[in-house]
Order: structure tokens, then sequence, then C-alpha cells
């Protein structure tokens, strides 16, 4: 009982770092534009894809079977991928601010809502004419045997998982608070006017947190593939835990939002050794009931109405 308790601890923080990992870009886009990209589901599933295509490229086109040779992710393949996705996907975080979050900026009603649920769709769409809709696994670079601690089963991959998800939190938490960069974005999210009459530019530092926010969406994805295979489909569910475990903890609300995501992917494992079925009933009952309490999450401290 207790190594089944543990194996899905192992478990729920693996997968808690990426809704972790997610719901951090939430708040980043939130504080800093009072948007969000809805878009983010398809950013994970294109990032997994897009890593798959490195993988597939260094490791010189060879595919086995339904997936990639184990050969794909050995050495310094799997960090390049991550690094190459990061890249793409910033890139493609400052497209989408520019063509469908800043032409609405300042103007009443929600149609950046829209525009972004649009561009998500049209990225997905293009995936599926490259890549199709067919899943596709994507090996470990530390292998896909089980390893086994004291009668705990552990993938190799959802260890990595949780470190680089801690190591890349930690480097944004640092970044956001003990850098000129960081004040100045908590500076726009204070208050644009005045940031931008401190000097500041605005524009830029609005750029920067789509930028980022797709980049934690694509590696998110490329980072997960390994567990449950690379899809085009693979980011909507996790997308959508990860924008709950931001409300949850506060979205306006950093800290929060990390705790948020790691909350929920403990408590889907906890629940999954219960019945499995009853993951998605309990995690949402949950999310209401502290909502209606902590109508603005447990560490946010702004009203969501403002969006």
């Amino acid at each position: 009982m207790l190594a089944t308790f543990l194996q899905a601890l192992v478990s729920g923080l693996a997968i808690g770092g990426i809704y972790a990992l997610i719901a951090l870009g939430f708040s980043i886009t939130f504080t800093t534009t009072k948007t969000l990209n809805f878009a983010q589901g398809e950013f994970i599933g294109v990032g997994a894809f897009l890593g798959v295509t490195v993988l597939y490229v260094l490791s010189s086109g060879s595919f086995s079977g339904h997936g990639l040779p184990q050969a794909a992710s050995a050495g310094v393949n799997f960090p390049v991928a991550v690094i190459a996705v990061g890249a793409v996907m910033g890139v493609l975080g400052i497209l989408l601010f520019i063509t469908a979050v800043q032409p609405f900026a300042g103007k009443p009603g929600m149609s950046w809502i829209m525009s972004t649920i649009g561009f998500g769709t049209i990225l997905q769409s293009f995936g599926l004419a490259i890549w199709g809709p067919a899943p596709v696994s994507v090996p470990s670079p530390f292998g896909d045997d089980v390893m086994r601690f004291g009668g705990v089963g552990v993938r190799p991959q959802e260890i990595l998982v949780l470190v680089v998800a801690i190591v890349l939190m930690v480097g944004l938490d640092i970044l956001m608070r003990r850098t000129r960069l960081g004040k100045a974005m908590r500076a726009v999210a204070h208050s644009p006017s005045v940031a931008a009459l401190m000097g500041i530019n605005v524009t830029a530092i609005m750029l920067g947190a789509f930028a980022l926010s797709s980049l934690l969406a694509g590696v998110g994805g490329l980072l997960v593939a390994p567990i449950s295979s690379a899809s085009l489909f693979l980011g909507l569910g996790i997308a959508l835990k990860a924008f709950s475990g931001a409300i949850l903890g506060g979205l306006d609300n950093p800290r929060g939002c990390i705790f948020g995501g790691f909350m929920l992917g403990l408590l889907e494992a906890g629940v999954a050794l219960w019945q499995a079925q009853w993951r998605e009933i309990v995690i949402f009952l949950l999310i209401i009931l502290v909502l209606a309490i902590f109508p603005n999450g447990l560490f946010g401290s702004r009203s969501l109405d403002k969006v």
C-alpha cells in the first residue's frame, strides 16, 4: 500500500509539474496584458510534434513502428530538441500577440478570446496537414525501463519532467523578482501607463510575456510526450487543468499558480488510486468549492471581473 501511494505521489508531482508550468504561462500573460492565450492547448500539441521532428532529423530520419527509436533521444538530442521547441514556440507566441491580441488591446469587449482560439485552431490545422492525426511514441532520453526504489516503480521521464519543471519555475521566479527585466514586467503588470512614463517599453514586455508563455507550453508538450505519446490533441486536457490550477491558486499570483498546478496533479493521482473515472469529477468539484469560498483563488488578490 505504501509503495502504491509513493508511486502515485511521484506521478502526481510529475504531471503536476507540467500543469504548474502551463499555469505559470497563463499567469504571466494575464498579469502583463490582462488577456489570456486560449490557444495554449494547441501550443502544447504542436510543441510536442516540433520536438518529434527535431529528434527525427537528429537521428538521421529513423523511425520505428509508430514512434521514434530509443537512439533518437540519446545524447544531446533531447536537450537540443527542447531548446529548438522553446525558440520556435516563443516566435509563434510573438506572432499570436501581434495578430490575435494587440489589434484588440484597449478596445471594449473580449474579442481576443475568439482571436486566440482561432489562432490555435489554425495552428492545429497546419499541424494536422503536416504531421497527420496519429499519435507518435517518443522515447525518454534516459530510457523507458521502470526504475525500482524499494518496490516503487518510477519512469525516468517522470523524474526528468519534475526536475526540469522545478528548474524552470525557480529560474522564472528569480527572473521575475531579482532582475531588471522581471521588475519591468511587474511594473507593467501593476500599471502599463505608469510603466510607460518610467521609460519601459510596454509593448516589448507584452511580446516577451506571450513568447515566454508559449515557450513554456511547447516545452511542456515535449516533456510530457514520452509519458503519453505526442499528439496534436494532447494539449486540450492539459491546458484545461493547468488553467484550472491557475484559477485555483490565483491567476494574478505566479507562485499561487504553481501551487495550484501541483495540487491538481497530486489530487488527480490520489483519486486515481481510488477510482480513476472520478478524477475529473473530484477535481472540478474542488475548484467550484474553492472558488465559492475564495472567488479570486487561494492566493489571488485582484478581481477576475476586470479581464
